[in-house]
């Protein structure tokens, strides 16, 4: 019985680690004023730091970090 409870929180905190992902706070510069666009994770964030944002048509570069 102890070892099925230690198997299932094993497993547990290793599903924890696994969905826990990276998150940062996110802005642009328009007119050299930071625009903050909020806390992005995961693929969002590695997507808007490689890419950038396009706002009216305009792309600009992403910076994120942690605050």
């Amino acid at each position: 019985m102890k070892k099925g409870f230690l198997i299932a929180g094993l497993a547990l905190l290793t599903l924890a680690a696994c969905k826990k992902e990276e998150c940062h706070e996110c802005h642009y510069e328009l007119n050299e004023v930071e625009v903050e666009i909020g806390k992005k994770c995961g693929d969002e964030l590695k997507n808007l730091e490689k890419t950038g944002i396009t706002v009216d048509n305009v792309l600009y570069e992403v910076h994120c970090h942690e605050h």
